[in-house]
């Protein structure tokens, strides 16, 4: 594996050297076969940018495979914001932080890389409070303080964190660089957590050895940054910007799953069609997986990577559960000529191919004869609008056109009725009038409060679906 290495730097001319220079150190490790070491100076206005400059010429030749980037702030704009901009330029497998001074020792790290191999780890944290090799004995008070931000983080986001402050957070890099990143100062810290929280990141912790500096020898948090810290995790608590903007619409998918009363009323309606042997096609963050499993074999599949680690650490535990990727515009991307499925889900994917034919056909071609497939698409093209360019539809569909398509293709009709006749008014009030490209927090509440009742009514509304089930049959 490789590692990119962070370093933000702000006035650390006395120190800056040493801690750059004990990076070396992990070219040790047999697993990496490359370090990325990435220096960021916040404009510091000591001595600090001479050494660094001096340090650009001179370490690459200490180095064996160590490559080393030194970029600079014109204004200084915080931890958080140099991390930002180191993380730009990130290019390895994994990526962690490490600062400027001589708190962290860098061959702790070398002890990060297994859990990733071994335990499908996205995240692994150094712990300054757990049992390390040792520890400068330093700061009662700064530790009260905090363990009781990481006691909030922890109520917050449901880990058991031991030290929410480390700098040492190892984090996959893909998934680091798929999480906007907000704080510009020490609030990074809290918000990292929170997000990989919402993310269901799989993390880990390690002890590691620790040696505080003092004010007078310029540590640089404070009370002041404590404060600021309370009022992030209590801000990303209740935030859900946890995906950067995408291809696959991964914000708004996110905010749907939200709605877990609605999402658990579309488990419940294509839940009786289903066989022992099922196949889900976009599976996402596997929010209708959870609730159709468990059965005798079951397959998510997805084309983003993020989605699919995500599911694969949710399956380790789960032998019934196979994770995968799975275009289905290209057959040659599964697994299946000798081992087809009796039930086929494709929940709000149809209407993402451009060649929607062709992908039902791959669907038909991959059905047991007699096995079904439950085919979820949006109804009317007159609702097409902004949510759907956002979510990339390239179409909404009639009953018609979805029957004879199905027909085409050689599928029985064994069933096809709406679905969610409430939802109708708001698609068409907040993406064709109000030219909306993201769904309120107050609307998904609202919606998962009303779903209850959306179900009991749904069949006597005189109002058209917003979407359509189609239930179809391979004779």
């Amino acid at each position: 594996m490789n590692l990119s290495v962070l370093v933000p730097v702000y006035n650390e001319q006395y120190l800056v050297e040493a801690s750059l220079s004990r990076l070396i150190e992990l070219e040790k490790s047999e697993y990496l076969g490359m370090i990325q070491v990435i220096v960021v100076d916040d404009c510091s206005n000591d001595q600090t940018p001479v050494v660094l400059e001096r340090l650009k010429q001179e370490l690459p030749l200490k180095s064996k495979k160590t490559e080393w980037l030194f970029l600079r702030h014109n204004k200084n704009q915080g931890k958080g914001k140099a991390i930002q901009t180191a993380l730009n330029h990130a290019t390895c497998e994994l990526t962690v932080m490490h600062d400027a001074d001589l708190e962290y020792y860098p061959k702790d790290l070398l002890k990060m890389i297994p859990i990733f191999i071994n335990e499908r780890a996205d995240a692994v944290f150094g712990s300054r409070f757990a049992s390390g090799e040792m520890r400068k004995v330093l700061f009662y008070k700064h530790q009260l303080g905090n363990s009781f931000l990481t006691f909030l983080c922890n109520l917050f986001s449901d880990y058991n964190l031991t030290d929410m402050e480390t700098c040492y957070k190892m984090i996959r890099t893909d998934l680091f660089k798929s999480i906007p990143i907000d704080s510009n100062d020490f609030r990074f810290e809290p918000e990292i957590i929170l997000k990989l929280s919402k993310r269901n990141a799989s993390i880990f912790e390690i002890p590691i050895s620790y040696c505080g500096r003092t004010y007078s020898e310029g540590k640089k948090i404070n009370w002041r940054d404590g404060y600021r810290a309370l009022w992030a995790i209590i801000r990303y608590f209740f935030s859900d910007n946890i995906y950067s903007k995408d291809k696959y619409g991964s914000q708004m998918l996110e905010r749907l799953g939200r709605a877990d009363n609605f999402n658990r009323w579309m488990a419940d309606t294509v839940e009786p069609y289903l066989s022992q042997n099922v196949l889900e096609i976009g599976a996402g963050v596997g929010t209708m997986t959870r609730k159709l499993i468990p059965r005798h074999r079951y397959v998510a599949t997805d084309i983003n990577p993020l989605y699919i680690r995500n599911l694969k650490n949710f399956s380790y535990d789960k032998p019934y559960l196979s994770v995968t990727y799975f275009d289905i515009n290209d057959l040659s991307t599964i697994n299946y000529s000798n081992n087809k499925f009796d039930t086929i889900v494709c929940l709000n994917v149809l209407e993402h191919i451009e060649n929607d034919k062709k992908a039902l056909s791959n669907i038909f071609e991959l059905l047991n004869n007699g096995g079904k497939a439950i085919v979820l698409v949006p109804h009317m093209m007159s609702l097409y609008g902004s949510f759907d360019k956002v979510l990339g539809h390239k179409r909404r569909y009639s009953r018609g056109a979805l029957i004879k398509l199905s027909k085409e293709i050689g599928f029985n009709i064994f069933e096809i009725k709406g679905f969610n006749r409430a939802g109708t008014l708001a698609w068409l009030i907040n993406g064709r009038i109000l030219k909306r490209k993201k769904i309120g927090l107050i609307q998904i509440f609202a919606l998962n409060i009303l779903t209850p009742l959306f179900r009991l009514i749904d069949r006597l509304l005189p109002i058209p679906p917003q979407s359509i089930i189609a239930v179809l049959e391979k004779k």
